[in-house]
């Protein structure tokens, strides 16, 4: 199995960033991860032609050719940082690669309370009619005080958390093959990438 992890924030010392290659390292035997960064995406200016720049085309081609989704996200004055939102924008304006698509929403952060409320944002974004993700429902994986979560190799040291972890993952693969016998008519993929909000204004059937 397939799948692209999204580092939702352009920091350099990410705690997500090293949820994401302690995930691809450790459930190396269940699951290729490739984590994907987004510090070179432009931000969002609504190109005329709804052509993606280069790097969101190459973010989107991977998101299209994999069998799921992870997204890690931080948390920013209760809500996921505007790097990510702007990826976002760019994905459900343009080339709109989620639509059908499992996603896993995860989350670090340095308190202890983890990244609920971003999590929650991040849940209805991606449920916007322009990106229509169909999320792992009934999990919420926080991990808090993620500074001291890892050890020098990478591993977690949090016990409690990389069981849960793991419960939370091996979900996510059965709901990836679910979703994906669920959604092999390709039909609803194909009309759902032509919504826009003009036609509803207009009272036209989609």
């Amino acid at each position: 199995m397939k799948l692209v992890g999204i580092v939702g924030t352009n920091s350099s010392e990410s705690t997500n960033r090293r949820l994401l290659q302690y995930m691809k390292q450790h459930y190396r035997e269940q699951a290729e991860i490739e984590i994907c960064e987004i510090d070179e995406i432009p931000v969002f200016d609504e190109p005329e032609d709804k052509t993606a720049p280069q790097a969101v085309q190459v973010l989107s081609d991977k998101i299209a050719a994999s069998d799921g989704v992870i997204f890690a996200t931080p948390e920013y004055d209760h809500s996921i940082p505007a790097v990510l939102k702007n990826v976002i924008e760019w994905l459900s304006y343009t080339t709109r690669p989620l639509i059908n698509k499992p996603v896993m929403i995860i989350g670090a952060s340095l308190g202890a309370l983890g990244t609920s409320r971003a999590q929650a944002h991040l849940r209805q974004i991606l449920e916007a009619p322009e990106l229509k993700a169909l999320i792992m429902p009934n999990v919420e994986y926080l991990l808090g005080r993620a500074l001291e979560a890892f050890d020098d190799n990478g591993n977690m040291v949090y016990e409690d958390k990389a069981k849960e972890l793991d419960n939370d993952f091996t979900e996510f693969l059965s709901f990836v093959k679910l979703t994906e016998k669920l959604t092999a008519n390709s039909k609803f993929f194909e009309i759902s990438k032509q919504f826009s909000w003009k036609q509803v204004a207009n009272g036209e059937d989609m």
